[in-house]
């Protein structure tokens, strides 16, 4: 069994599409189409989503910053990520939406929109236990921060995200790569956002970025915990001075960082601050999974 699905949304529902030989990552099932927008995320309990609507609502957004006129039907979309999701053959799976900035014709339809699925394992609760090391990305920046391009997705390092996710977790590449803007300040990864605390304050970037959906939960959960939160981005030269770090992302929820560059965060161990976090996320999660039937 291939271990990816591809269908194209159509008025008639999904229809599957051809998987490439050799595919291993989400990027080869795209080679020859022309890139628009993307938005990543995963399942929970098979066949439910978190905040669905607020994903396509950022692809909404992202196809507007582009100045397209391209208008989503949500319905139709729903009905067809409920239909593939419920019938993957997978317990979790991340999946991937694309509007392509025109039809694929080379795929056999005239439509942009392509969903496509992969088996998702969640990071083990080891990885949370120890945290994870993180570096820079050298030169690599997103041209329209608001915007979930799936050029900027392309370009990442294959050494970054989850494309990654094997190699770092045996530890022999750093499991992200962070962006940093003109001021030497970290805004976010290639493919999650960040955090930092000091002084029991949370910090993360609060332009600049892309609109995380993980993210937006965060800054409402964080105050909740009566926890100081600022919207404020770190220096780079300021890590020997945190306390502790994380990434957020749907893949990954909130993902301690125990070292940058090489440089040890705090102590060098997940802390109190980031497991608080965790488990109030996790908590929310809980409660707002539900299928993407419309």
């Amino acid at each position: 069994m291939s271990t990816f699905q591809f269908y194209a949304v159509e008025d008639a529902g999904p229809r599957p599409l051809p998987v490439p030989d050799g595919a291993t990552q989400f990027i080869d099932l795209y080679r020859g189409l022309t890139l628009g927008v993307y938005d990543a995320l995963r399942t929970f309990d098979h066949n439910k989503f978190l905040y669905l609507n607020r994903h396509l609502a950022r692809t909404e957004r992202s196809m507007a910053l582009l100045g397209w006129n391209y208008r989503l039907d949500r319905a139709r979309l729903l009905r067809a990520l409920h239909a593939v999701a419920t019938a993957a053959p997978w317990p979790e799976m991340r999946v991937r939406l694309d509007v392509l900035a025109a039809p694929a014709e080379a795929l056999g339809t005239t439509s942009r929109e392509l969903i496509a699925l992969q088996p998702f394992t969640p990071p083990p609760p080891e990885l949370y236990a120890a945290g994870v090391a993180v570096d820079f990305a050298a030169g690599l920046a997103r041209e329209r921060p608001l915007a979930k391009t799936a050029e900027f997705a392309a370009q990442r390092p294959a050494t970054s995200g989850l494309r990654a996710l094997e190699s770092a977790a045996a530890g022999d590449q750093p499991y992200e790569l962070l962006l940093l803007d003109s001021a030497g300040r970290i805004l976010e990864g290639t493919g999650t956002n960040f955090w930092a605390v000091r002084d029991g304050t949370v910090y993360t970037a609060g332009e600049n970025v892309l609109e995380g959906i993980t993210r937006e939960i965060l800054l409402q959960i964080i105050p909740s915990l009566g926890l100081p939160l600022r919207l404020e981005a770190v220096a780079a030269a300021g890590i020997g001075a945190l306390d502790e770090a994380a990434l957020s992302g749907s893949s990954r929820a909130f993902l301690p960082v125990v070292s940058i560059a090489g440089q040890p965060v705090g102590d060098g161990r997940p802390g109190p601050v980031s497991r608080r976090i965790l488990a109030a996320y996790n908590a929310f999660v809980a409660e707002n999974i539900k299928t993407a039937n419309p």
